[in-house]
């Protein structure tokens, strides 16, 4: 299953919630649980940046090395 932004907020949302009210939360509810996937999921949006950054700098680079070689050619 896949959720959207707004999907993963309100679960966020429910969860703190579930944490506040402490021993008074329903029983058997993984409060912790699905604030350690919560957690998860952040650190591989920002893991997926990171990469995507990565990978443009890579291109960026890339491309940069081929104009050179080009100009090299041309002497």
């Amino acid at each position: 299953m896949i959720l959207n932004a707004s999907q993963l907020s309100a679960l966020r949302q429910r969860n703190d919630e579930e944490l506040r009210k402490g021993k008074y939360a329903k029983y058997g509810y993984p409060a912790h649980t699905i604030q350690d996937l919560l957690q998860t999921v952040e650190a591989i949006k920002k893991e997926k940046k990171k990469w995507q950054r990565l990978a443009q700098e890579r291109g960026q680079t890339l491309r940069r090395i081929r104009d050179l070689a080009n100009m090299m050619e041309e002497r």
